[in-house]
């Protein structure tokens, strides 16, 4: 080439190779993970986050303060990615998962600026991870999970957490009679069949669980009964109305006589399909369409419930809850494609009308009806429930169970150091990094609640030692080390082990990293 340079890259391209680009992508995930270090445990503070629309979320969760940000840099992202698998994965430990991310990096790079290789690394800390995973295993309670237990999981979950004022036992118990509705024989949960629906107004003690789903809709006429019990229901997805020319039709009107006589026509139409829903026995009528006033009129005068212009969604909910099929025409009805349901009610919430189907023949979906003086209450509090479902529903489903309040923790950092001896070359520096960022999650919990993060870690290690598990218990205002399983906080088993695979994987990926190419 006669000593001309060869551009392989866009001039518009830049790349950062080596030290620099380990050193920015280190620095990235740590400053994720700081962004949500605070708020970790019962104790920790809440995130007030303003988009660019100047709407406001304040939260302590994890993963959606995560969302919310406005991230860039590609190695964060990948953090933010770790803390959204966690949440779809087992629904809590997002924070944790970030954290003990974050903590690993920062640990990598001390080993970078020592000269062990990021292979060294990688090894070393995969290797602790299967220790780590291991010990989590060797933690699981022995008693069968029951409701207690899961009631115990539930309260862990959501406190610290926006509950409106409400007990946290109070919002627990709620969850666990939930979970129990969609739990079927062979000890499968159906997670998708619980519903949160949220409702501004009123007091977050006035929570409840509802058999059945709570749908955002309005009677079609003022006049209609408010409440329904023992009743057939119907989908259909079609106009209530008379029926209207197929083609491009135009009527010729030279009377008055004639306009009656149309009129007429249609007015006995739509009779017609008020006597065909009444004469076909059926009580609740939720339309996907528009219905037509008269229509509406006549129903009403029979005592019939009619909803319309339901969402596909909504509609699908109600099948599923009520057992009935969905109808493209009111032609030949059939009782058999009927649903039923033991009420319908429609209740009154200031200006709004809410309908709640009870008890329907196919009623495996409950819904957590929450309320809320404010709009960030109620988003919180559907958050802080949708955690704790999803943590009960693991639980229920793999029966494992670990003690919480960073007692886990202290444990698979002791286990870590332990094996570490039998751990060749560089790796073992790795490993022992690993078990240091391990413990950052017990005094992250210890300094969020005012303690001395350094002398509370001590303490743990110290009783650790002489064979007792404990961690940093929040009991009412008073914060101690105590035996977690004393004061009933409990994890998911698979909380803590999604949360070490997922942060160890995102971790050895972006240590890896030695070239950033990026296009602008």
């Amino acid at each position: 080439m006669s000593g001309q340079p060869l551009f392989i890259l866009a001039e518009d391209s830049t790349r950062t190779r080596g030290n620099d680009a380990q050193s920015s992508n280190i620095a990235a995930g740590r400053a994720i993970a700081e962004a949500v270090r605070t708020t970790l445990g019962p104790r920790g503070m809440d995130k007030l986050l303003v988009d660019s629309s100047g709407n406001v979320v304040i939260t302590n969760d994890g993963a959606t303060i995560l969302s919310e940000m406005d991230i860039e840099h590609p190695a964060a992202e990948m953090l933010v990615d770790l803390a959204q698998a966690q949440e779809e994965e087992v629904g809590d430990g997002t924070t944790t998962a970030a954290v003990l991310g974050g903590q690993l990096l920062a640990k990598a790079e001390s080993l970078l600026e020592d000269d062990v290789h990021p292979t060294a690394i990688v090894e070393g800390y995969r290797a602790a991870a299967d220790v780590a995973l291991e010990t989590i295993e060797s933690l699981e309670l022995d008693d069968d999970v029951d409701d207690d237990l899961l009631r115990a999981v539930a309260t862990s979950s959501m406190t610290g957490k926006g509950t409106g004022g409400i007990t946290v036992d109070a919002l627990a118990a709620l969850v666990v009679d939930a979970i129990g509705h969609v739990t079927t024989e062979e000890g499968d949960v159906e997670r998708d069949d619980v519903h949160v629906f949220t409702k501004v107004g009123g007091s977050a003690g006035d929570t409840e669980l509802v058999p059945g789903i709570v749908l955002d809709e309005e009677r079609v006429h003022d006049e209609m009964p408010r409440e329904v019990t023992d009743a057939a229901v119907a989908i259909l997805d079609v106009d209530l109305d008379a029926k209207e020319a197929s083609g491009d039709v135009e009527y010729r009107i030279d009377s008055p006589e004639a306009l009656q006589k149309v009129m007429d026509a249609e007015d006995s139409e739509r009779r017609a399909v008020a006597k065909t829903i009444v004469d076909a026995g059926i009580d609740v009528v939720v339309c996907t369409d528009d219905v037509d006033d008269q229509v509406a009129a006549l129903l009403a005068d029979e005592g019939v419930l009619v909803f319309e212009k339901l969402s596909s969604d909504d509609a699908r909910a109600v099948a599923r809850a009520t057992g009935s099929k969905r109808l493209g025409s009111i032609d030949d009805l059939d009782a058999d494609d009927f649903g039923h349901v033991d009420r319908i009610s429609v209740r009154t919430f200031g200006d709004d009308e809410l309908a709640f189907v009870e008890g329907g023949a196919a009623a495996d979906a409950v819904t957590l009806f929450v309320r809320g003086g404010t709009e960030h209450v109620v988003d919180e509090l559907e958050r802080a429930l949708d955690d704790a479902l999803d943590v009960v529903a693991v639980a229920a489903e793999t029966g494992a169970v670990v003690p919480g309040a960073g007692a886990t923790e202290v444990a698979i950092a002791d286990a870590i150091r332990d094996a570490s001896a039998r751990i060749t070359g560089r790796q073992q520096l790795a490993a022992e990094a690993f078990a240091d960022a391990v413990e950052v999650l017990p005094r992250t919990l210890a300094e969020n609640a005012g303690m001395d993060p350094i002398d509370v870690l001590v303490d743990l290690r110290a009783f650790h030692e002489h064979g007792d598990v404990l961690g940093v218990v929040v009991d009412g205002e008073s914060t101690t080390v105590a035996d977690p399983l004393e004061y009933g906080v409990v994890d998911p088993a698979a909380v803590k082990t999604e949360a070490i695979a997922a942060a160890t994987e995102a971790a050895t990926m972006i240590v890896r990293i030695d070239d950033i190419i990026a296009a602008n």
